[in-house]
């Protein structure tokens, strides 16, 4: 196998339910409902731990435990409980977009200067408003940040996802191990690659804009 015929893969297999188009839908598809899944769950969590600073410990332990964790055997145990399809991997990698998702809500908010939360107490606003309008916009580089880890990670274990489901890059590695064609193998490795450094760059500029914002709020 050479880069030529990996190249050659990648210039020909578009087309199709089977092909890069649709496999990269499905993965980038997948990578969103997963960490839009575990945002519901982690963000209004982290974000109140983080505004009444009551919780903090359990925060630490629960994404210490859950980062230690490993993908693939959880992977494997929820296919044999709720076998082949999509169930298990959504699962599966919710629990791994939540730790990141946590922290960052969390960290987000405890930094917010207790002046400033006490500055909009005294002022009147009540504490929903304090989160909204203050915490919430502060805090908004550290919490992008969080989901930013957590789409990179979920977006790269994806590929995990066809060791029980017909979806998403990684059946190409596992097509390509199997049938011993490296040029497929490498070439959806590289669109793995790929979609992560997309992903990447979209979320990091858009953590520098926010960060701008809030430095700046006049620019």
């Amino acid at each position: 196998m050479n880069l030529g015929e990996t190249f050659t893969w990648l210039a020909t297999h578009w087309a199709g339910p089977g092909g890069i188009g649709a496999r990269l839908a499905q993965h980038l598809l997948l990578t969103l409902a997963v960490v839009a899944v575990a945002a519901i769950v982690a963000l209004p969590l982290g974000v109140l731990i983080g505004h009444t600073h009551k919780g903090a410990a359990v925060v630490g332990a629960s994404v210490g435990a859950a980062r230690a964790i490993p993908t693939l055997g959880l992977l494997t145990l929820f296919g044999l409980a709720l076998g082949i399809g999509l169930r298990a991997p959504v699962l599966a990698l919710v629990i791994l977009a939540l730790p990141s998702l946590l922290a960052g809500a969390y960290a987000g908010v405890e930094t917010v200067p207790p002046a400033v939360v006490e500055a909009a107490r005294a002022v009147g606003l009540s504490e929903t408003q304090i989160v909204w309008r203050v915490e919430l916009p502060l805090g908004a580089p550290v919490i992008i940040g969080g989901l930013r880890a957590a789409t990179l990670q979920v977006v790269s274990t994806a590929t995990l996802a066809a060791y029980i489901a017909d979806t998403g890059l990684g059946r190409f590695l596992f097509i390509g191990l199997k049938s011993r064609d490296y040029a497929q193998m490498v070439g959806g490795a590289i669109l793995v690659i790929a979609l992560a450094l997309i992903l990447e760059v979209t979320l990091a500029a858009t953590q520098r804009l926010v960060s701008v914002h809030v430095t700046h709020p006049r620019q």
